[in-house]
């Protein structure tokens, strides 16, 4: 998996078993170089030579892949023919599900020569096809290896975006499809999950103008300032915060000209005290959909990078004790035995699990499809 934060990838060997969790080999970090970086970034807004250059950034994110492929086996110490495929998600830069298309860049076929390892790749698309958002597809996953069978429980992803899934008592949930189809009904509470907005992507954005770094390392940054209401409000003031679900969004909204833009009249405010009003805005904008689709959850569990930011969950939990979920707990998914920079990665192993058995991997309550899809196209080794 390599998220909207472009800041490398992150893989994962696991073994899927039917009668019990994921069981993970091992882990790898593959990080980008700057070069990269900057392509891939570049490739957010329309530019001369697009299609070269996306092609280009797709074979070196391949060789990166690879990379990180070959060092799962080697610590995992497994041979590629054990493996029965390698999900790649690919690098999102543009996501127009209004228009009908996602776009995540991706060689799988050079990733399946390069590694002599089946490839599933192209996950949103044909959700998107179906009418969906094409995101987020990590509920489904969620909803496996996350609900309880007593209580509402939100998994919180702080990526570049941050997402929320809301797991209804597993006593309560609406059954499967397959369920259904073995005679169960269909009455019950749907697991449901959407975008709520930026997280860490203009964060890392004002880290990067005035810290001249990646992010904001720690969240210190952000601690050394103060929360600005009247630019908070400011921030808050758009349509998509308000929109109700299924929603997804990206850079093609938040991103630097925006921030620019509702940044107009605060020119005088200290750099870091803009830094900790992005930390409240990513936060608010969480509670305030847990406050609105989850008010009875009874813990929040926090996955994504956002999880190594103690700024940003104390601004998380700041946030819930203004809103109507006061006292809920806030913990990352390492309490529910997963490390927070597992989840995704295994997310879409899970996906390419699903697709290799010709299973759904998405949930239309969730993205607004007309149906459950199977999700992703297989290059075969």
């Amino acid at each position: 998996m390599s998220g909207t934060s472009m800041d490398g990838v992150d893989g994962i060997a696991v073994e899927f078993q039917a009668d019990g969790p994921p069981r993970v080999l091992a882990d790898a970090f593959v990080g980008f170089a700057d070069g990269l970086r900057d392509a891939l970034f570049a490739l957010q807004q329309p530019g001369e030579n697009e299609i070269e250059r996306e092609a280009l950034a797709a074979s070196a994110l391949a060789a990166r892949y690879a990379v990180c492929c070959h060092e799962l086996l080697r610590s995992a110490n497994i041979a590629p023919t054990h493996v029965r495929a390698i999900g790649v998600h690919g690098q999102t830069v543009r996501h127009r599900p209004e228009k009908g298309y996602t776009r995540q860049i991706n060689n799988p076929a050079l990733l399946a020569e390069m590694t002599h390892i089946d490839v599933v790749a192209d996950f949103r698309s044909r959700d998107v096809a179906a009418g969906g958002q094409g995101a987020p597809l990590v509920p489904a996953f969620h909803a496996q290896v996350f609900g309880a069978r007593d209580e509402t429980r939100v998994v919180c992803n702080l990526g570049g975006f941050s997402n929320i899934t809301v797991l209804p008592p597993a006593r309560v949930r609406a059954p499967s499809r397959e369920a259904r189809e073995a005679g169960g009904g269909a009455d019950g509470e749907s697991v449901r999950g959407f975008d709520c907005g930026p997280a860490n992507v203009l964060l890392d954005e004002w880290a990067r103008r005035h810290l001249g770094t990646p992010y904001d390392e720690g969240g210190r940054f952000a601690a050394s300032g103060t929360v600005h209401q009247a630019l908070l409000n400011v921030l808050l003031d758009e349509p998509f915060f308000e929109q109700a679900p299924p929603k997804s969004t990206g850079r093609d909204l938040f991103n630097g000209k925006w921030l620019d833009a509702k940044l107009a009249g605060f020119e005088t405010l200290a750099p870091a005290d803009v830094q900790a009003t992005l930390a409240a805005l990513s936060a608010v904008s969480v509670a305030r959909e847990i406050e609105r689709h989850a008010p009875g959850c009874r813990a929040v569990y926090v996955c994504g990078g956002g999880a190594r930011n103690p700024e940003l969950l104390k601004a998380l939990e700041h946030a819930f004790e203004r809103s109507g979920v006061s006292g809920v707990p806030v913990m990352t998914t390492e309490a529910l035995g997963v490390p927070p920079h597992h989840v995704e990665a295994l997310a879409f192993a899970w996906l390419a699990m699903r697709c290799t058995e010709r299973a759904a991997g998405n949930l239309p309550a969730v993205t607004g499809a007309a149906g459950e899809r199977v999700l992703g196209a297989i290059y075969p080794r």
